[in-house]
């Protein structure tokens, strides 16, 4: 099947020929449904603090980062492109009428002053077209403004990554997402005055992501007393995944070489690997909101993380007795009940566990990486959610899972999905330290059963495309989750243009 070409280029990306192999044998075979015990909910795994447990749980976050020697990285995925952030205002400079007539692009151009890129966009109009984009709309040119912003000549919108356009409006000047995860990183995230900030970029925007932060670095740590410390990476070569036919066969370029894919934003496991931390947050680009609204989401992240360091702090003391052999059966009890109920980990084989195989089980449950999520009520928002599933070795944890995932003709397995009380926001903080201080390997807690296949095409062709186990679905699968409900106002991601003109963005 394959040539010795095909071995030159299979090797050059990073990957094995057994991981192809592995990889069109995935395609092949699908990927199995995940067993469902039920949707996570407020007291059955899902926790709701309140005013006092918040207080707690932001004293401890705060101490935490006073103790000293302990790293906290603010990890962004950015390396979408905004494109489907434009699909109508594509749609309507191909369009063959003129003026707005969708209820969207009636809003675009009726609150287009509202837009924290509107200066520039008229700067780019007055040199590309020689009149500003009020004069343009006044004459009916609409599709010339819209070609201004989307096009290469223009902003290039159309081609820019979420995180370099301009979200927000401020009196200094408006700012992009990255800069607004800096704010947030100096304000929730930094220690010993210094924050660290990672954004995984593609390779054709890492130039432009670090020039971003090289014109507006020195602002932000004046503005907050703080030294920022910002890296970038790119997603691997060798976490890409072959593509096929519709018959299974790899996919072929026109020249005869192999097509790889992105194996999507699971693919960033690795990436999240190589980061030297302790704490990581993760949070997606385009999540974000003017300082007028902060408070929240500072608020709610030093609670979360709070919960973790609380969390893992009790899972070490516990792992410490049992690696000391000094312990007795009712302190196996305690740890029993803090796996079962504080980490909602559950075996129905516990009880014919002898004490020695016992151990052996929560040493394995208690000495894995640690997540807390932050969840919000749902409102209908598509993604996935929080549940209680069982995993390879029959035990049953919570989970974020996505459609995908999940069984469509099993009726009991929709009705707890769309019957759901929270979405998946992606708010997460994580720990990534044993209890000694060494790293976790993180690829060895993925779940390779969890992936799934799409759809594509490439000019014109149909194709398979293979998606590797999301990075907080599949990817942290075998992690401690902990679900915390955070407020709705946390959640303010931008899908659309026009969503930039609602008040959380304004």
């Amino acid at each position: 099947m394959f040539t010795e070409a095909d071995k030159k280029q299979i090797e050059g990306r990073g990957m094995t020929l057994a991981k192809v192999e592995h990889q069109l044998e995935q395609v092949r075979e699908g990927f199995p449904f995940l067993r469902i015990e039920a949707a996570a909910a407020v007291g059955k795994g899902i926790i709701a603090p309140n005013e006092a447990a918040r207080h707690e749980a932001e004293q401890a976050w705060e101490t935490y980062k006073k103790e000293g020697g302990h790293k906290v990285v603010k990890f962004v995925p950015a390396s979408g492109a905004a494109s489907r952030m434009f699909k109508n205002m594509f749609a309507f400079v191909n369009a063959d009428y003129d003026v707005p007539t969708t209820d969207f692009e009636k809003k675009y151009f009726d609150e287009i002053h509202q837009f924290a890129f509107f200066q520039e966009l008229t700067e780019k109009c007055k040199t590309n077209e020689g009149k500003t984009v009020d004069e343009l709309i006044a004459e009916g040119n609409y599709k010339a403004v819209a070609a201004n912003m989307l096009q290469g000549e223009g902003l290039n919108y159309g081609q820019l990554p979420k995180g370099l356009l301009l979200f927000h409006s401020y009196d200094d000047g408006p700012r992009t997402p990255m800069e607004e995860h800096l704010v947030e990183a100096a304000l929730y995230a930094g220690a010993d005055g210094e924050a660290n900030v990672h954004f995984t970029v593609s390779h054709d925007h890492l130039e432009l992501f670090e020039k971003r932060v090289e014109e507006k670095i020195s602002y932000y740590e004046k503005k907050f007393g703080i030294h920022y410390n910002v890296s970038f990476s790119e997603q691997k070569p060798s976490t890409d995944t072959i593509a096929t036919n519709p018959d299974n066969t790899p996919f072929r370029n026109e020249d005869g070489s192999l097509l790889f894919r992105p194996g999507g934003h699971g693919a960033l496991i690795e990436n999240l690997n190589d980061i030297d931390a302790d704490v990581v947050y993760i949070k997606n680009i385009d999540n974000v909101v003017p300082d007028r609204l902060k408070a929240d989401t500072v608020e709610w992240k030093q609670v979360i993380a709070g919960v973790l360091v609380g969390m893992q702090r009790r899972a070490f003391d516990y792992l410490k007795v049992l690696d000391s052999g000094v312990y007795n059966h009712a302190k196996l009890e305690e740890i029993i009940r803090f796996v079962q109920r504080d980490l909602c980990c559950r075996t129905a084989d516990l009880k014919e566990m002898e004490d020695a195989e016992l151990v052996v089980y929560l040493r394995r449950k208690l000495n894995r990486p640690m997540r807390v999520c932050g969840v919000v009520k749902n409102v209908g928002e598509p993604g996935g959610g929080p549940f209680l599933a069982y995993n390879q070795d029959g035990s049953v944890s919570l989970q974020i899972l996505e459609s995908s995932q999940i069984d469509t003709d099993n009726a009991e397995y929709m009705k707890m999905f769309t019957g759901g009380t929270h979405f998946n926001p992606v708010d997460l903080v994580c720990a990534i330290r044993d209890y000694k201080g060494k790293p976790f390997h993180l690829p060895d807690y993925v779940d390779e059963s969890t992936g799934f296949i799409s759809s594509k095409s490439k000019n014109g062709r149909e194709l398979k495309a293979l998606e590797l186990p999301g990075l907080w679905n599949g990817a942290m699968s075998d992690w401690n989750t902990i679900f915390v409900e955070v407020p709705l106002s946390t959640f303010n991601p931008v899908k659309t243009v026009n969503d930039l003109l609602r008040d959380a963005h304004q």
